[in-house]
């Protein structure tokens, strides 16, 4: 198919086409003896999946990165993963270093609402010069 029928069957321009093959959204199309873009079956389908994901509202960086992985193949999911992995772990730790900072906290409130409970943690009610003794 030529880049003005591909235009036509998805109601957009072959500007967008082009663009769309220039950032990344769809695979380099081949080109024929003359040079023009060819559009085969694979190429067609890659333009349709983009429109209807394009309409629905998907965002471009999250498509090139869709196609990019298409486009490296299986050899970049065990990078890919141990990637995933090593972010999921760096996150385990800030959520308990998080965790560990809230339990001092809590402790130490609970401590000072002990401690005015009790009366041993007396204010005089000046916020300029005010004193809290235990």
């Amino acid at each position: 198919m030529t880049i003005k029928e591909v235009s036509e069957k998805f109601d957009i321009t072959a500007d967008t086409l082009r663009y769309y093959e220039r950032v990344g959204l769809i695979p380099p199309v081949a080109r024929n003896a003359s040079g023009n873009r060819d559009y085969q079956e694979k190429d067609v389908d890659w333009v349709e999946h983009t429109v209807c994901m394009r309409n629905a509202g998907v965002p471009i960086e999250a498509l090139i990165e869709y196609v990019k992985l298409f486009q490296m193949g299986d050899a970049t999911f065990g990078a890919r993963l141990d990637l995933l992995k090593e972010q999921y772990e760096k996150l385990e730790e800030q959520r308990k270093q998080i965790e560990a900072t809230m339990d001092r906290l809590h402790y130490k409130i609970s401590k000072y609402e002990e401690a005015v409970k009790t009366g041993k943690l007396v204010w005089d009610g000046k916020i300029t010069d005010g004193e809290c003794t235990m």
